[in-house]
Parts: C-alpha cells; sequence; structure tokens
C-alpha cells in the first residue's frame, strides 16, 4: 500500500495525471528538465505531460527558445525552460566540467587547449559539428575529429557557459550556438533552489533520490533538501506510454516503481532505458514500435494511448 501510493502521488507531481498542460515550457518546467540526448524521446516526455499538442509543438518550442538544450543534470543533455538553464548551467556545469579533465587529457585536449576551443566555437549562427570542428582548424586548433574529442570540446564549451544545442537540422544532426547563462550564482542558494524544483516535479522522495538525479555529491544535496507535504494520489486507471529515458525512471536512485523481475528488461545495461507502460504509476511491460504497430511484452491494453500516440505524429 506504501508503494502504491508512492508511485501514484509520483505520477501526479510529475504531471503525468489528468489535468495536464496545454504547453511544452509548462511540461518541462514541471519536472525542471527533460533528458535529450535523443530527441525523439524528449519529444515522448512532453507528449506524455501535455494535452492537445503534437510533436513539432516540442520543435516549435526549441526553436523559438522557449526551451533549451544544454548538457545539465549528470552531465548530460537535458532540456530546460529558457528561464532556468542559465542558473542551472552556472550550478552544475563547471562542477562536471571539471569531472572530465582527466577523460579530456586522455584525448589529448590540454585545458588552455580546451579553454580556447571553448571561446571559438561559441558562434552567433547556429553550427553543426564538422562545422565547429573546421572553424577550430581554420584556428590552429586540430581536434581528432575520429576520436571522442570533438564531443568533449563542445560538452565543455556547454558546461561553462559558452554553447548550448541550437535548433536540428534533422532529428540526427545537431547544432551548436552561442549561450550567456548569465550572472554567476551563489551556488548554496542554487542548491536550495534546484532541490525545491526537483521537489515540486518528483515528490515524494528523498535528498538520495535528489543526488542521484542532479549528479551532486550526497553531503551537498542534503544540505540543501528539504521535506515537503504530502503529495495527492492520481484516481485509478492511468495508463501511459513512456519512452526512452523518461524522467519518471531516471528522477530517482530506487526503482520501486518497476518489479523487480522487470527490471533487467527496463535498464539494459549501458546507461540504457527502455521504453515502459505505466499504470498507476506501476511499470507493468515495455513496449516498441514495430512496423508502425505498438507491441507491448507482456500484453497490456494501451489503445488509448496508441491513438493520442497516433494524433502526437499526425497520423490520428
Amino acid at each position: 500500500m506504501v508503494i502504491t501510493r508512492m508511485v501514484s502521488a509520483r505520477m501526479v507531481s510529475q504531471g503525468l495525471a489528468d489535468p495536464r498542460v496545454t504547453t511544452v515550457v509548462d511540461a518541462v518546467r514541471r519536472v525542471v528538465a527533460v533528458q535529450s540526448q535523443d530527441v525523439r524521446m524528449a519529444r515522448l516526455a512532453i507528449r506524455v505531460r501535455t494535452q492537445g499538442l503534437t510533436r513539432s509543438d516540442v520543435d516549435s518550442a526549441v526553436a523559438s527558445g522557449e526551451v533549451v538544450r544544454t548538457w545539465a543534470m549528470r552531465g548530460t543533455l537535458h532540456m530546460l525552460a529558457a528561464e532556468d538553464a542559465g542558473w542551472v548551467v552556472s550550478l552544475l556545469g563547471p562542477r562536471f566540467a571539471h569531472g572530465l579533465r582527466g577523460r579530456r587529457h586522455r584525448l589529448g585536449l590540454a585545458d588552455d587547449v580546451v579553454e580556447e576551443a571553448a571561446e571559438i566555437v561559441a558562434t552567433d549562427e547556429p553550427a553543426n559539428r564538422a562545422e565547429l570542428m573546421a572553424r577550430l582548424a581554420s584556428a590552429g586548433i586540430e581536434i581528432d575529429v575520429k576520436s571522442q574529442a570533438p564531443a568533449h570540446v563542445l560538452a565543455y564549451a556547454a558546461m561553462t557557459g559558452r554553447i548550448r544545442r541550437g535548433p536540428d537540422r534533422s532529428d540526427t544532426e545537431p547544432t551548436y550556438v552561442r549561450f550567456d547563462p548569465g550572472p554567476a550564482v551563489d551556488a548554496d542558494a542554487a542548491v536550495e533552489r534546484l532541490a525545491e524544483r526537483y521537489v515540486a516535479g518528483h515528490a515524494p522522495a528523498a535528498a538520495e533520490d535528489f543526488a542521484a538525479w542532479s549528479g551532486l555529491p550526497l553531503g551537498v544535496a542534503r544540505k540543501g533538501f528539504r521535506e515537503v507535504e504530502p503529495v495527492p494520489v492520481a484516481g485509478s486507471g492511468v495508463v501511459r506510454l513512456l519512452g526512452h529515458f523518461d524522467p519518471y525512471l531516471l528522477g530517482y536512485r530506487s526503482r520501486e516503481v518497476v518489479p523487480a523481475e522487470m527490471r533487467g528488461r527496463v535498464w539494459t545495461g549501458g546507461g540504457f532505458v527502455m521504453p515502459v507502460v505505466v499504470v498507476d504509476g506501476r511499470v507493468v511491460a515495455t513496449w516498441r514500435r514495430v512496423k508502425g504497430e505498438v507491441e507491448t511484452e507482456p500484453a497490456v491494453d494501451v489503445r488509448a494511448e496508441i491513438e493520442d500516440l497516433l494524433r502526437w505524429e499526425g497520423m490520428g
């Protein structure tokens, strides 16, 4: 009963229960950030938290700057509301940039080189990776484009507040553009602010969950964390199709929402998280698209969600 109430309350906190919001930025703001290394899966995270939108609305929000994609929680690519991107990057980015220093050195990226490169790739017009590497080469900075060095240069530039992701030219061709995160933040106040926002979109949760979600050390996370009042629970019969890397699965250290016998199918190794079917907050199946059809394992009635997914894609 305790777990049942907990996961149902999390559905409400995360905006997965009705009534849902009607804008992309409100859906993102609700959970602070949506993991976005795969733009297709980020779109699905928006779909299940909104009503009446289509996938093109996500792309429009990105293009207009209402939401910003950059490296944030855990040093990974996330989508944030524009008003949150600057202070979150200022708080988290330098910490993760420093943590990757050894890896950059092993790739031949000395501190002075990567610092100069970060300034050069901060362009006013969106440019893709190849264009930015050519820009570095013309400035006399040679980067091994067949290695992971280009990715680390761009991640460093983003984590230190020089660039963010720009509009995608396609789902597999991102661009990057200059970013100004704004004034420096007071770290203690920013941790408290981030913890408050995290709890609002993820409760019930513990400091250990906040640390795992944000990537902050547990001691730092505990200092900023505060308990909240009990969260309302969702009504029964709430069914949702969640995509890869949905915040509902990535927002906590614990994995109670997934039955023990299913965890190996959901977290398949290497940080990969499978799409899942959630009923009243509990993961009951995984799902995939096969020749345009949705298949669940085990079989679950998700007809209403399939209809909404087709509408979202402009096929309904």
